[in-house]
């Protein structure tokens, strides 16, 4: 068994194990630690505890201490110079009339490097931009480009159902999603119905997806033949969240009526399927120009 602690350097960030010493260290407190990124303020985020020795990759490093009030003043700092250094170097991407769009600058803890979040759409040669930065600062600079999603990760807001997007707020990574996703969970393929700030398809089209393809498998397909209380007919929609379907029924006198039925009050005759054009496969979705965007 080993002794560990989990600890987080963002709100939704990753959880990274840390040898506490002789240290025993509550969930919330903070402290410094080394990484691959220089000397870090992290947060504790799992209190210490023993785990098996085959859930960690040994060696791990030990924390350089908990963390004091001076400590705390120190980041406080940090967060300000984080301002000023946006600014300026705002100011000489602008100077240097790079094509690029800064969206976050971080301080590692002791000062010693400085690391700059940007988009751009493509390549960018920032080369003197960096010798300008480095001669301005007087630290180590690194620029970093990200994408849409990260941005969005690091920037935060609200999402189109009003709360704070799940990136930002206890995401640790990013699931894949896929606009076969939204096809299969009945949501419109409405672009600004099914995407995020970041302006591709939503994070959260993942978490309900196991329930959707649990309950298709229990419930008999469009176009099945069944059989219900009421005579035999052919499914004409399925509500997967309620487990209900509508079967078209072809009643005495050639008349046709639409009933709903819980899905263990109908029996599966012959399964069907979408109808399909001539030459199309099953699993094909044609797309516009605009769902293929916010799939990029």
């Amino acid at each position: 068994m080993a002794k560990i602690i989990g600890v987080r350097f963002r709100n939704s960030g990753k959880v990274y194990y840390f040898n506490p010493g002789r240290y025993i260290i509550k969930a919330g407190s903070g402290v410094i630690v080394e990484t691959v990124q220089g000397v870090e303020f992290g947060e504790v985020s799992i209190g210490t505890k023993e785990v098996p020795d085959e859930e960690i990759v040994a060696p791990l490093k030990e924390i350089i201490r908990v963390a004091s009030p001076k400590d705390y003043e120190q980041l406080e700092e940090n967060k300000n110079k984080e301002q000023k250094a946006f600014e300026t170097a705002s100011r000489k991407i602008a100077e240097h009339k790079l094509d690029m769009k800064l969206v976050r600058v971080e301080y590692t803890f002791d000062g010693a490097k400085i690391v700059f979040y940007f988009t751009s759409d493509g390549r960018v040669d920032f080369r003197n931009l960096v010798k300008d930065l480095a001669q301005t600062f007087k630290s180590r600079i690194e620029l970093r480009q990200i994408g849409a999603r990260d941005e969005a990760k690091l920037l935060g807001g609200l999402g189109p159902c009003g709360l704070p997007c799940c990136c930002n707020a206890f995401l640790a990574d990013f699931q894949p999603v896929s606009i076969k996703m939204a096809k299969e969970q009945g949501l419109s393929l409405n672009p600004t119905k099914i995407s995020g700030l970041c302006g591709r398809l939503m994070c959260c089209l993942k978490y309900e997806q196991s329930y959707y393809e649990k309950a298709r498998k229990a419930l008999p397909r469009i176009n099945a033949e069944v059989k219900t209380p009421d005579g035999t007919g052919k499914v004409f929609e399925l509500n997967l969240l309620k487990e209900r379907v509508k079967v078209k029924l072809q009643l005495p006198g050639d008349t046709v009526d639409i009933r709903e039925y819980e899905a263990k009050d109908v029996k599966v005759l012959k399964n069907g399927g979408p109808v399909k054009a001539k030459g199309q496969k099953e699993e094909e979705i044609v797309l516009d120009e605009e769902i293929k965007a916010i799939l990029d």
